[in-house]
């Protein structure tokens, strides 16, 4: 008996001559793979790497007497700093601690960090 193939003629596997449909099968799973790992990461790892730097550079160049603005728009002048702390003064005999990931950037600058409420979610 003559078996007939029903499926579509699209649907049909395409075998290039010499090539085992295995290993053609396999290039074109893994590649659309790969471009879309390439392309996340120059969209939305690099630029993220780079910007977590940026800010990275600036929480340690922070120095006494920098007048800064934390991400919830305190603005003060650094007194002391820690490793994990910055205590700011913002106004006469009023110092606060906070931390240092919660600084913005400096005062008249664009911030180096986005603002508390600024994200979106």
């Amino acid at each position: 008996m003559m078996s007939l193939d029903m499926r579509p003629f699209f649907a049909r596997p395409v075998v290039a001559m010499g090539a085992s449909p295995d290993s053609a099968n396999i290039w074109v799973q893994i590649v659309p793979f790969v471009i879309i790992l390439g392309i996340f990461y120059f969209i939305i790892l690099l630029p993220m790497k780079k910007k977590q730097q940026k800010v990275q550079e600036f929480l340690d160049a922070l120095k006494v007497n920098d007048r800064i603005v934390t991400t919830g728009g305190i603005f003060g002048t650094v007194t002391r700093l820690d490793d994990k702390r910055v205590q700011i003064q913002i106004a006469d005999k009023v110092r606060i601690d906070v931390a240092r990931a919660s600084i913005g950037g400096y005062q008249g600058q664009e911030p180096v960090q986005e603002p508390a409420g600024a994200r979106d979610d």
